[in-house]
């Protein structure tokens, strides 16, 4: 079942580097403390990902933290090494934007929102969506009907409802 508004985030665990460039893992519940944006996308370096997504939340974040958000989260079905390499590659590491590896997507299943896109040889990863969260709580969700879109779930588009 897909996650809703008013329903809790799941527990789970992602990953990033730590300031020697080794993987770590961060538990949802210390990420979803306070106001936070949660967005998710098909997976590092992809077109719509890389073109359209992460900018849209790169020119938004300083509206979100003046509207109280806390933590920008980007959920990439990735490993560490390379949500690291996307957010430098992108700028969204200057920006604040925290780009983490669910590795094993254990933390999109728990969503529901996990697919599969064969023909781009994208399997179990997560649709392109956008959250707004009060100490892990869902107050926000949007779900783009197509991986490829990326309008109501865009940092815009987001921002209209924070």
């Amino acid at each position: 079942m897909t996650i809703k508004a008013g329903d809790k985030l799941p527990e789970g665990a992602l990953m990033r580097l730590d300031q020697n460039g080794r993987p770590e893992t961060v538990g949802m519940d210390q990420l979803a403390q306070g106001r936070i944006v949660l967005f998710g996308l098909p997976g590092a370096y992809t077109g719509t990902c890389s073109t359209a997504h992460i900018p849209s939340f790169i020119r938004t974040a300083d509206q979100f933290r003046a509207k109280g958000v806390e933590r920008i989260i980007c959920l990439t079905v990735n490993d560490a090494f390379v949500a690291d390499a996307w957010a430098k590659a992108t700028g969204a590491d200057k920006a604040g934007i925290e780009i983490l590896a669910d590795a094993d997507g254990s933390v999109t299943r728990a969503m529901g929102l996990a697919f599969d896109a064969p023909p781009a040889g994208l399997y179990g990863r997560c649709q392109r969506c956008a959250m707004l969260a009060t100490d892990g709580v869902l107050e926000v969700i949007q779900i783009e009907d197509s991986p490829g879109q990326c309008t109501i779930s865009g940092g815009e588009a987001l921002l209209e409802h924070a």
